[in-house]
């Protein structure tokens, strides 16, 4: 289906999932919402679709919620929204932490508010070095969603969440990196070839257990040891039946290279 606020392709395995609102510096809206959530449908049930790349048109990834697509002015009826968060925000970081794909986001641009915490519920994060993170809600009074109560503190600290969260000062990409933050900062001239290279591998790596490493890791926070060890004999026991474990150790005894088909 044609979209009118984002762009869809699946090109040799590879989903890209485009923000294209680059006047709005690519800011939700509802009409936005219903397309990124109708294109994650498409990567859920097509078996071609082997890892999402999520990026932005322009020169920003996301700048969040387009206050202009809803009233918050002085006088006006009073928005409700957490009914906005748990319409379309909560289930878009449900569905790319669930995904049983690989999903990258290639930030190429400011990463602000909730578009900041899109990009960090994603599996991997390549930043542009001219990137920002910005928790931009204490400028409005909010609180960080998507996620972000969350995500921050365990992948920075609380004091580093609480600074970012409470500031709304920008994080260069580069010191995203260097605390933890993200996955890599790259240059700008490198930052569409290491993005391609990325999504390259996963789409013809070994589908079932990247996606069993993601589910397993993205739970453990709130396992026991001994429960993980558990859940990792059943995916070994799984994933040793399956048509990609095989060829790997085949490949690797014949010394090539693998060809996965991830089934």
């Amino acid at each position: 289906m044609p979209y009118a606020t984002v762009r869809f392709e699946l090109v040799d395995g590879i989903a890209r999932l485009t923000l294209n609102r680059p006047e709005r510096l690519n800011s939700f809206t509802v009409e936005m919402h219903g397309e990124v959530a109708d294109a994650i449908g498409r990567v859920e049930r097509d078996p071609d679709a082997r890892v999402l790349v999520l990026t932005g048109e322009g020169r920003a990834f996301c700048a969040g919620q387009d206050l202009a697509d809803r009233a918050v002015a002085p006088g006006e009826q009073a928005v409700d929204l957490g009914d906005s968060v748990e319409r379309y925000y909560a289930p878009l970081i449900r569905r790319l932490a669930a995904l049983e794909k690989p999903v990258i986001a290639a930030v190429n641009g400011v990463a602000a508010g909730a578009g900041a915490n899109i990009a960090l519920a994603c599996d991997i994060v390549i930043a542009a070095r001219s990137a920002k993170f910005i928790q931009s809600f204490a400028n409005i009074g909010l609180i960080p969603d998507s996620g972000g109560t969350w995500v921050l503190p365990r992948l920075v600290g609380q004091a580093r969440a609480l600074g970012l969260a409470l500031t709304g000062e920008p994080l260069p990409a580069e010191t995203a990196e260097a605390w933890g933050l993200i996955w890599k900062c790259v240059d700008d001239g490198a930052f569409a070839e290491t993005v391609d290279a990325l999504a390259a591998r996963f789409a013809k790596g070994p589908t079932r257990g990247l996606a069993a490493t993601k589910r397993l890791i993205r739970g453990s926070s709130l396992r026991s040891l001994d429960e993980e060890l558990d859940l990792e004999r059943d995916a070994m026991r799984e994933l040793g039946l399956s048509h990609d474990y095989h060829e790997g150790v085949a490949a690797f005894m014949a010394k090539r290279n693998p060809v996965f088909t991830g089934c």
